[in-house]
């Protein structure tokens, strides 16, 4: 159940209507889903949030599937139920088979498992690993 009401185009301000206008323009879709229509309570965190989610997923040096995998992973690691969903089907629409969604899985379990090991064994840095050391021999 949501903590905010989900505001339809006729609810929301104008501000909130045309971020709604450019998500439908940038995805090429009717579409708002319900994480757009929640911030639309807050017109100016609507349009910030949807700006900076625009410029970090627009193409760059990772290409898209890469990108929506990532944010799989995270929202999982977070335990964001609607963002594992919606950032699931995005990556199954840029191509992400059955194969890669089980490999991720994989990946983040084993992740997890391995992090909160060397957390909880409190294992130190290697030197080798800090960014300001010394690349070492090839």
């Amino acid at each position: 159940m949501a903590t905010v009401p989900l505001l339809d185009d006729a609810a929301a301000a104008p501000q909130a209507a045309a971020v709604f206008a450019d998500i439908r323009a940038t995805r090429n879709s009717d579409f708002i889903n319900n994480f757009w229509r929640a911030l639309a309570n807050d017109p100016a965190l609507l349009a910030a949030t949807w700006e900076r989610l625009k410029a970090v997923m627009a193409p760059g040096a990772l290409d898209p599937l890469t990108k929506e995998l990532i944010y799989v992973a995270v929202s999982t690691v977070n335990g964001c139920g609607y963002c594992i969903h919606s950032h699931t089907a995005a990556a199954r629409a840029k191509g992400m088979t059955d194969a890669q969604h089980g490999e991720l899985l994989a990946v983040v379990a084993m992740a997890a498992q391995t992090n909160a090991l060397a957390a909880a064994l409190a294992v130190p840095v290697d030197s080798r690993f800090d960014a300001a050391a010394p690349l070492p021999p090839t």
